[in-house]
């Protein structure tokens, strides 16, 4: 299913405690670790969701880590209680960044003003405890970039990055990582992140699965279900390399020594 691997690469994005894990969850770990593809991010996206994260993280050190924050979607129910939680969460060994936050417009699952709000506040705890950013943003690019500019953020990565030359550009000037997902494997709506990923350095490129979606479109074996896991991530690594002219070894080794870096694990 999987192109092989020999050298240890990081999946930066897994939404590990997503209701089509529930059964196996444990298996898909250990298929990723067979997969060399060690250490796990799990993604938190709501204060319930970053609990889980953390605690299921706490059984694997070294080998699973997770972030605390609150989704965009998610944003309607935030409370007062909300950012006090994420600094709790934020404080345990193996939660590493604040998100996915960020701005949503394409769903509006909250409203946007409400989104706005919850954002900024997750950016000001990342300030207050010095912690990176795992950023999301969809057809909110003016807004988003406003709020980031304004709160002088720079230690952030942009998951999922599926924009144009132009955001891409922004978010490099702004110091910002960027993740790419399979999507880059898609042959129709990848297109154009094939040739965008060239221009991102090395030093700023982390890759991720963001499982179960996103399944790369051009696996040989189809997926049970469509569903993506981490174990894919070799899968990704390659097209990139391919991508970018570069050795899939060399791609590897960078990506994980970037995500190393940047989330100081």
């Amino acid at each position: 299913m999987n192109q092989s691997n020999h050298y240890p690469i990081i999946d930066i994005g897994v939404n590990l405690m997503h209701r089509s894990f529930h059964q196996d969850r444990e298996q898909v770990v250990l298929r990723a670790l067979d997969a060399q593809v060690s250490p796990l991010i799990i993604t938190g996206t709501s204060v319930r969701s970053s609990m889980e994260a953390s605690r299921y993280a706490a059984q694997y050190p070294g080998k699973l880590y997770a972030t605390a924050g609150m989704h965009p979607h998610d944003a309607k129910s935030c409370t007062s209680e909300t950012i006090a939680k994420l600094r709790e969460l934020a404080a345990l060994p193996q939660v590493v960044a604040i998100g996915e936050c960020g701005l949503d417009y394409n769903r509006d699952f909250s409203p946007r003003d409400v989104q706005r709000k919850w954002f900024e506040e997750q950016i000001r705890l990342a300030h207050e405890l010095n912690m990176p950013l795992f950023l999301h943003d969809r057809e909110a690019f003016p807004n988003f970039v406003a709020i980031l500019k304004e709160h002088a953020v720079s230690k952030a990565v942009v998951h999922c990055f599926t924009g144009t030359a132009y955001e891409l550009r922004t978010y490099l000037d702004m110091g910002f990582h960027i993740g790419v997902t399979g999507w880059i494997c898609d042959e129709r709506r990848g297109k154009h992140l094939k040739e965008l990923v060239r221009m991102i350095p090395l030093n700023r490129l982390m890759i991720e699965t963001d499982a179960p979606f996103l399944a790369p479109r051009d696996l040989k074996e189809k997926l049970a279900d469509g569903r993506n896991e981490p174990s894919i991530l070799p899968h990704i690594l390659h097209t990139v390399a391919r991508c970018i002219g570069k050795s899939a070894e060399e791609v590897a080794q960078a990506t994980t020594e970037t995500a190393k870096a940047f989330f100081r694990i």
